[in-house]
């Protein structure tokens, strides 16, 4: 039977510890003190899990140097199994399997990032490890990477038990085990469902029988699955994501609902709004035309246009400077956003340029970058990184989802987050 691994990548142990006590009651088998858990809380982490619940636990402390001493310290904390990076040198990887011996604990080997994965697994077999898992780690997961595509030929090449660790869910856990994992190492699919127990519950089943359970947890979204994700979060979650940049918040949300796709670029003077209504027959069905009307007053887009837009399936529109018909375009229920409203019109003259890197607000945004609105402002992602970001994004949703169910049962922000522990004294 395959071994439920549960890692818990939380920095504050007592959150830990209440998922944990979750994960136990779903069906967990062993639980894992994550890498940023120790690096927060040390070795702290792994004596609580040990003395709490009578389940091995694993220390993941993917060490790199000093093997052995690493190994001593979590064995003496009561780890049963502790992990060593395979790009470690060789003599870290049998200092640290010698001190495991010594203590009664168990190594495994994480092959994240190993050129050969395979030949590096043949390897490590010889010199006496215990476990080798197959792991595409959460930065990879973001740009879409699977653990799937080298599992099977690295549990082909080994006698040793194989873990599979990266994006597993509900949905994939029973395709690892068809590809040889026999311990599934499972991290946000669980640890960031509001219940814990049932997520549990929902992947050991998905282990047992074998079976594809729909997962909206931890899903890693591919280009076709975009405008679907960004749908899903917000505007805060994407600035989040990027480190608070590339946020607009200066615009009025006149109207429709939330609004995701690539940009339409335009360029123009304030008043000749020329470019800005062309630019609709160059805009593509599901696009957003962003126009920079150089924060002007007076107005470059109205009512018509939004019908044009409407009728054309654009996904909306952006206009930095003055925008008028406001109560045609509220009845119109599309989305547009604007810098100021006016009355007055101007001239289409027919300067400015189409499809051309403009600023709005200090952030720049190209052609074909993605626009995503609602009503706490704009947020801006570079079609260069649009799987990466979109799936961060995705990422900081679901932890905000587990805070505030923890919220509900009867905790404040300030005490699940334990901001008076993380406070600098000044």
């Amino acid at each position: 039977m395959p071994i439920l691994q549960v890692a818990l990548d939380f920095i504050i142990l007592e959150r830990a510890l209440k998922a944990a006590e979750e994960a136990v009651k779903g069906g967990a088998d062993w639980l894992e003190a994550g890498t940023p858990l120790i690096k927060s809380e040390g070795m702290r982490a792994v004596r609580e899990l040990k003395r709490k619940f009578k389940k091995p636990v694993v220390a993941d402390l993917k060490t790199m140097d000093v093997g052995r001493v690493e190994v001593e310290i979590a064995a003496k904390s009561g780890a049963d199994v502790i992990t060593i990076m395979a790009v470690a040198d060789d003599g870290t990887i049998r200092d640290a399997i010698d001190a495991a011996r010594k203590y009664g604990a168990k190594i495994m080997v994480d092959l994240l990032n190993h050129p050969n994965p395979v030949n590096r697994a043949k390897e490590l077999e010889k010199m006496g490890v215990d476990y080798l898992c197959v792991h595409v780690g959460i930065d990879q997961q973001m740009e879409g990477k699977n653990p799937l595509e080298i599992l099977r030929e690295v549990a082909k090449s080994v006698r040793i038990p194989v873990a599979a660790a990266g994006g597993l869910n509900s949905e994939n856990v029973a395709n690892a085990v068809e590809n040889g994992a026999e311990i599934i190492i499972v991290g946000g699919a669980i640890i960031k469902a509001p219940s814990i127990e049932e997520a549990t519950k929902k992947i050991r089943k998905a282990i047992d029988k074998r079976i594809s359970i729909k997962s909206e947890l931890y899903k890693k979204y591919s280009m076709k699955e975009i405008r679907e994700a960004l749908i899903k979060v917000s505007t805060p979650n994407i600035s989040d994501a990027q480190h608070r940049k590339n946020a607009i918040g200066e615009l009025i949300k006149l109207g429709g609902g939330k609004v995701a796709g690539p940009a339409v670029t335009v360029r123009t003077m304030d008043g000749d709004w020329a470019k800005a209504v062309e630019a609709i027959d160059i805009a593509k069905p599901g696009e957003v035309i962003v126009i920079d009307a150089q924060d002007g007053k007076i107005a470059v887009w109205g009512e018509l246009a939004t019908w044009s837009c409407k009728v054309k399936g654009i996904e909306g529109v952006v206009v930095y400077g003055a925008v008028r018909d406001v109560d045609e375009i509220k009845k119109i229920d599309y989305p547009v956003f604007a810098r100021r409203t006016v009355p007055n019109a101007g001239e289409p003259k027919g300067f400015g340029e189409i499809n051309v890197e403009i600023s709005i607000g200090g952030v720049k945004i190209k052609p074909g970058d993605w626009i995503i609105g609602d009503e706490s402002g704009l947020a801006v992602i570079s079609k260069e990184k649009i799987i990466e970001i979109t799936n961060r994004a995705v990422d900081v949703m679901e932890h905000e989802n587990r805070i505030r169910e923890e919220i509900k049962r009867g905790g404040t922000l300030s005490s699940v987050m334990k901001l008076k522990e993380w406070e600098v004294e000044r």
